[in-house]
């Protein structure tokens, strides 16, 4: 145990006195304790090779849809509490969802292709 409190103490001096004289944020410093011991490393660029990076602070790309899709329609029409939804029709400026409600009625909803899906029937 005495050991490791010296090793740690180390690790920690060790690891303060490599830090800029600006100082580091949190998330660049990385403290690892395993069989070798503890050890205290600056992560300046994450190796997707041993480790799994999320770029939270840059842009991600994502599909840039602008419109509704026939999977947006159905998730508004379960939401709006259409059970067993299903596309009847997809045209070039509708889509048509039928399902039934919570009383087993059949249940028809048509949705605009416009950003937002918005019901128009």
């Amino acid at each position: 145990m005495r050991t490791f409190l010296i090793r740690s103490a180390v690790a920690l001096a060790t690891g303060a006195a490599a830090l800029p004289a600006g100082g580091a944020f949190a998330q660049d410093l990385e403290l690892n304790l395993g069989q070798d011991g503890p050890q205290l490393r600056m992560r300046e660029a994450c190796d997707p090779q041993f480790e799994e990076c999320y770029q939270r602070d840059r842009y991600v790309e994502r599909r840039a849809e602008r419109g509704c899709s026939e999977g947006r329609a159905l998730d508004k029409a379960e939401r709006m509490g259409i059970r067993r939804a299903r596309i009847d029709g997809a045209g070039r400026r509708t889509i048509e969802v039928r399902g039934r409600d919570r009383r087993g009625d059949r249940v028809f909803v048509t949705f605009a292709r416009a950003p937002g899906c918005p019901v128009i029937d």
